[in-house]
């Protein structure tokens, strides 16, 4: 089977993807009661040798709830009636998935505000209370 590639350096053998179909929920009509065309994909992610560790612990937190204890990525299309298109968008959506965890995330670094902005911001905020006190009712002495 082919590998999909997900970037330069990571792609996926066919033969890790286990797709099960199911049939879908919701409305359809006789042919949809007839047809499994829901697809449940799941990837071993922890087992995975194309996969480096870093982006399977990235992978993980972006997964959620849709990774198993076992480190099993879960994903789950039924909203097309067509049994292909509901293939092919579980598929993108594990790539593009797969595709966040690679890229590294930058680290903030800590900055301060300079002493003339936040000396900018204090006159600002003077002027501001002085316009509002000029709001007040007018006394007649």
């Amino acid at each position: 089977m082919p590998a999909i590639p997900v970037t330069r350096s990571i792609s996926i053998d066919s033969e890790e993807l286990e797709e099960t179909f199911t049939r879908s929920g919701g409305a359809g009509g006789q042919h949809v009661n007839t047809t499994d065309s829901a697809v449940q994909l799941r990837f071993d992610v922890a087992n995975s040798p194309n996969l480096p560790e870093a982006v399977k612990g990235r992978l993980a937190v972006l997964a959620g709830s849709r990774m198993t204890r076992d480190g099993v990525l879960v994903l789950r299309s039924e909203g097309s009636r067509s049994q292909l298109l509901n293939r092919q968008e579980v598929r993108e959506r594990l790539v593009a998935l797969i595709a966040e965890a690679a890229v590294v995330p930058k680290r903030r670094r800590p900055t301060k505000p300079s002493r003339s902005a936040k000396a900018k911001r204090v006159d600002e905020k003077k002027g501001r209370a002085t316009v509002k006190a000029g709001r007040g009712r007018v006394r007649e002495d």
